[in-house]
């Protein structure tokens, strides 16, 4: 007798189970997303500049720079990077030899290491990473005054 309810012709769509198309009116920050991510693999070596609009994962090792300011870089629990380091977040879970500059915030979890300068709105140290840094802490509201400051200033003549 139950044959009947659960019989449905395969053809019909389920309206409950009906998809949006992936390019489909999509936010224009992928920070809002956190969905767009890169990853360095445990096997690779990046050396030179990375810059990009997108999150991104470390876990081999990369020497040089990192400039993306408005996203997230994780250096995962088997990352070791030797760089300069800008991003609105930045996550430490691994090694990280160079300065860190967050816009947002700068969380450097247990077990990880942080050699060089952090200039950051927040930061978080949980009990267990090693740490051996000046720490620059600013006010999101006084970083952009300073800012916005510069760019009128510049447009003076």
């Amino acid at each position: 007798m139950l044959d009947h309810v659960d019989a449905a012709p395969s053809s019909v769509p389920d309206p409950t189970r009906q998809m949006r198309p992936s390019n489909a009116s999509k936010p224009s920050s992928s920070t809002s997303l956190r969905g767009d991510r890169s990853t360095i693999g445990k096997s690779l070596l990046i050396k030179g500049e990375i810059t990009g609009s997108e999150a991104l994962y470390i876990e081999g090792k990369v020497e040089g720079s990192i400039d993306l300011p408005g996203d997230r870089v994780t250096v995962g629990r088997n990352g070791r990077v030797s760089a300069n380091i800008a991003a609105q977040d930045i996550v430490v879970l691994g090694e990280v030899l160079g300065s860190c500059k967050a816009s947002d915030h700068l969380d450097i979890r247990s077990e990880a290491y942080l050699y060089g300068d952090a200039v950051v709105s927040r930061i978080s140290i949980e009990d267990g990473a090693f740490l051996t840094a000046s720490i620059d802490i600013r006010r999101e509201s006084a970083l952009e005054a300073v800012e916005h400051e510069q760019v009128e200033f510049s447009h003076v003549n």
